[in-house]
């Protein structure tokens, strides 16, 4: 086979966590075949003198099923270095039955769901292009749907073995496990032995459990407990996703989080978690309603809103402390907290960027009766929660099982992707980390924080022959310049594209150089431990 590249002169981060070294990477195909000394030679070459060299940041928690699905460039995430995007926090692309396919249909502008199961999804996306490659967990919430719809009951025993069934093949497949979102309706309906009894299938395939915690905020350490529980009994490793303390009186519960994980290590567990580097969550306006009024769908909950006592009943229950729900509203400080991002073609679209009060005061509302006007006019309006402390995130990044994420889609800062008023994570959270928390805070070395982002993720997700820069594995990599690597993003202009980052190769093929996407979409489907 000829050589495809040789990257010249850069300081190699291997992955591994310990100081670069200069090196020159030869790539031939889709492998890197040595690393060292390379002779001269007429083949394309990158100059890497003065930049890092290091493995493709591996994207632990991303929804860009979709974005990826309308623009496969994954721009958002190209600009940060990202090679492979990681889906399934609780929803995945399959696998659906006619039945659980009609309560997740997506929204206007989103495509349909003509995939029955996972594979048929990722491997979609490779025939259609992507620029990163593509794997996936099983979502939690898709098994719920199969066995018990959108209510709030637990599975029948045939139910149950049904699902168990589904997600045996699934992992068959290549899935890399279970993902679950234990604050969102109907996942959050599911029992700890109900999870437990899904990842004991997982088990069998060497797969992981990986989850959006039942609560970060009041009940944060029970969660924590529960993870850990699950994953003891079903005998696998378990991931919290984007580890954080929600609401200022539960700051203080990061430290001892890390204490339970910590010693659950210290007897042979494996347990990690992943951050993505930001301040404010993402997710709906309508996760402020607790879940019991989300019983059966968003059509009951709009029965429900319709009705003056049902309604009243709703208003109460959000500024109200629960021992039984994650309250976003309270965690956020009340409506201050919560900036609103609506569809820019839909109804509420005039209060983008907008507090929640602000909306309330320019309409002259009670804030709780306008969330509930806001979900009735756009059920999809979703909303960033001001929610945590930057010291408790530094101390949730400084442990060495830690990984990175940005819990966003993947988007082009172009018409008409930019019309979205997104989370600054989705442009930002890997460049963030090389900048704010390598650079200026000196808080991770360089080559841990590289290790966080590619061979830590890679190892826990049982992708073989990727995150290292090593002769034999694939050429997944990045070269960047460590002096100016950083995100521009903000909240209130998110669409800005990260700087530092020269050259992006997938699969052996250049996705970006000098700075420019070169349209290439090299990306794969890939299976857990192929």
């Amino acid at each position: 086979m000829s050589t495809t590249l040789v990257i010249r002169g850069g300081t190699v981060h291997d992955g591994k966590g310990g100081p670069g070294r200069v090196a020159d990477v030869l790539v031939e195909g889709d492998r890197i075949v040595a690393v060292g000394h390379v002779p001269g030679s007429d083949v394309p070459t990158i100059d890497a003198t003065g930049l890092a060299v290091a493995p493709g940041f591996v994207n632990v928690l991303s929804h860009a099923y979709f974005s990826l699905e309308k623009d496969g460039r994954g721009l958002s995430d190209l600009y940060q270095g990202v090679t492979t995007q990681i889906f399934g926090e609780g929803l995945s692309i399959g696998p659906f039955t006619a039945e659980s396919k009609a309560l997740l249909e997506p929204g206007p502008g989103e495509p349909s769901l003509t995939w029955d199961r996972l594979p048929e999804f990722l491997g979609h996306l490779e025939r259609k292009g992507v620029a990163q490659n593509v794997a996936s967990f099983v979502g939690a919430h898709n098994l719920r749907m199969i066995g018990a719809g959108a209510v709030d009951r637990p599975m029948t025993a045939a139910e149950l073995d049904q699902v168990r069934g589904i997600l045996d093949e699934e992992m068959a497949d290549g899935a890399l496990g279970l993902g679950s979102a234990l604050i969102y309706p109907p996942g959050c309906f599911a029992s700890t032995d109900e999870l437990v009894a899904l990842s004991e299938v997982v088990a069998r395939h060497g797969g992981m459990y990986i989850s959006h915690l039942r609560s970060e905020g009041d009940h944060f350490l029970d969660a924590v407990d529960e993870l850990i529980e699950i994953g003891r009994r079903a005998e696998l490793p378990a991931e919290i996703y984007h580890l954080k303390a929600a609401g200022r009186h539960n700051w203080p519960k990061m430290q001892r989080a890390i204490e339970r994980v910590e010693a659950a290590r210290a007897v042979g567990q494996k347990v990690t978690a992943d951050v993505y580097p930001y301040l404010a969550g993402q997710t709906s306006l309508g996760s402020s309603i607790p879940p019991d009024f989300h019983d059966g769908g968003y059509e009951a909950l709009a029965k429900r809103l319709g009705d003056p006592a049902e309604r009243a009943r709703i208003r109460a229950a959000v500024v109200m402390p629960s021992d039984r729900w994650e309250n976003l509203y309270l965690a956020s400080g009340g409506a201050d907290g919560i900036m609103l991002l609506p569809d820019p073609k839909g109804p509420a679209a005039e209060y983008r960027g907008l507090t929640l009060q602000e909306v309330a005061d320019s309409n002259c509302a009670d804030p709780v009766e306008m969330l509930l006007e806001l979900v009735e006019q756009e059920p999809s309006v979703n909303a960033m929660y001001f929610m945590m402390d930057e010291d408790v995130l530094r101390t949730a990044l400084r442990n060495p099982w830690v990984s990175v994420c940005s819990d966003a889609e993947a988007v082009a800062a172009e018409a008409p992707y930019d019309e979205t008023l997104t989370h600054p994570r989705a442009y930002g959270s890997f460049a963030r980390i090389l900048s704010r928390y390598v650079r200026e805070q000196s808080l991770l070395s360089l080559g841990e924080a590289v290790r966080r982002m590619t061979s830590l993720p890679a190892g826990n997700l049982g992708l073989r022959d990727r995150g290292v820069v090593a002769p034999g594995n694939y050429a997944d990599l990045v070269v960047f310049d460590a002096e100016t690597i950083g995100d521009r993003a903000t909240y209130e202009q998110p669409h800005q594209y990260a700087t530092g980052i020269r050259h992006v190769v997938v699969n052996g093929k250049p996705a970006l150089a000098d700075g420019i996407p070169t349209g290439v979409l090299a990306g794969r489907a890939l299976r857990r431990g192929q």
